[in-house]
């Protein structure tokens, strides 16, 4: 049997986007890829973003923030930057990492705009949930998209 791909999904603060891709990653690819999450920096896991994933099937309240310093020992296959922030300070990863960019709406942002124009909280969610059915669209391309 074939070793699994290693695929890390990076974004700023590893709170929502590059949460969501790995959570879909082993939902749906698991049997394929070995999936991780990280951020240039560490924000704490996204309440919402745990909300709208629970609400697809996927539970990603165990997951926490990660540090990509943490894991640059880690001999990854594919680096997938989820926002552009991370695609401009994504680190040297050493070995065989192929660096691939594919950038998402800020959920959080998105929904603290509303906010400042009184949407509701569904409202606000929505903005979460389309940019998860985004990143579920994506990752059921992997790895073909990728390789």
């Amino acid at each position: 049997m074939d070793e699994k791909l290693k695929i890390l999904f990076l974004c700023t603060g590893n709170s929502c986007r590059s949460q969501m891709a790995e959570g879909w990653t082993r939902a749906l690819k698991g049997d394929v890829v070995e999936a991780y999450s990280a951020g240039i920096e560490t924000h704490g896991l996204n309440p919402n973003a745990v909300k709208v994933m629970a609400e697809a099937g996927v539970d990603i309240s165990g997951h926490k923030s990660e540090n990509v310093a943490d894991l640059l020992h880690i001999p990854f296959d594919y680096v997938v930057t989820v926002c552009g922030h991370a695609n401009e300070h994504c680190p040297f990863f050493p070995g065989k990492a192929k660096i691939v960019h594919v950038g998402f709406d800020d959920p959080p942002k998105l929904a603290r705009e509303l906010a400042a124009r009184g949407k509701s909280e569904d409202e606000q969610l929505d903005c979460y949930r389309k940019v998860r059915d985004e990143i579920r669209a994506f990752v059921e391309t992997l790895p073909g998209s990728l390789v």
